[in-house]
């Protein structure tokens, strides 16, 4: 198994990937990490640089062909999932949530419950794009209290972060995590929780509720 790691959690968000690969030694999970790891192409794909996009995509795959792949991003999921078997090739990926539910389900891996309550913000690419919404909050459930925005699932808002949205409107971006977070301060959840680094770095930007990667939830790991 290779754990792929993506951009924003390998070079942003470093305690998602220190938070996934405990969780994997915990289970006793047997995986690598590419030394020279590179994008999977989602961003260029979605922006228009289809040319780009393909040939991050080429470079990715022949690493990652004949591998069992773990990702801890949404957007990774869905290229990895959607897009490469239409441009290089079929990649046998899982999201790191449903890895998460089969191994505490076989009983691999133990987490402690608390007394907290979590609300859980569902990612555009893991959601809508490809319908899981029930592996995060099976895992949240083993944590604390799952407590639910008003618009989940199918009807959760954007956090504004993805397609580009970010780098071309900045103020647009601000505007949809400032809403997504009202969302969730309105549940008296203490934690706001996601399945994307793209989601976490946008909502954390606007404050008044702590955002956290559903394996730094597990871990309560201090961000760094």
């Amino acid at each position: 198994m290779i754990y792929f790691q993506g951009c924003t959690a390998r070079e942003k968000l470093k305690t998602i990937t220190k938070s996934t690969q405990k969780l994997l030694d915990q289970a006793g999970v047997k995986y690598t990490v590419l030394d020279d790891e590179k994008c999977c192409g989602s961003v260029l794909l979605r922006t228009g640089f289809t040319g780009d996009a393909q040939e991050a995509m080429q470079e990715t795959y022949d690493k990652l062909k004949g591998e069992m792949v773990v990702v801890s991003c949404a957007g990774c999921y869905r290229t990895f999932r959607e897009d490469y078997p239409q441009h290089v090739g079929e990649v046998d990926v899982v999201h790191i949530s449903q890895l998460l539910e089969e191994l505490i389900s076989e009983g691999k891996l133990q987490i402690q419950k608390e007394e907290i309550k979590v609300t859980y913000h569902d990612p555009c690419h893991l959601g809508r794009h490809l319908g899981e919404y029930d592996a995060p909050r099976r895992v949240l459930k083993k944590k604390g209290e799952l407590v639910e925005m008003d618009k989940n699932r199918e009807e959760a808002r954007c956090c504004g972060s993805g397609g580009g949205v970010k780098s071309a409107y900045p103020e647009l971006s601000e505007s949809m995590a400032e809403r997504r977070v009202d969302d969730a301060r309105k549940t008296g959840a203490e934690l706001l929780v996601t399945c994307c680094p793209f989601c976490v770095l946008n909502l954390e930007s606007v404050g008044k509720i702590r955002v956290l990667d559903l394996t730094e939830c597990l871990l309560k790991e201090e961000k760094s």
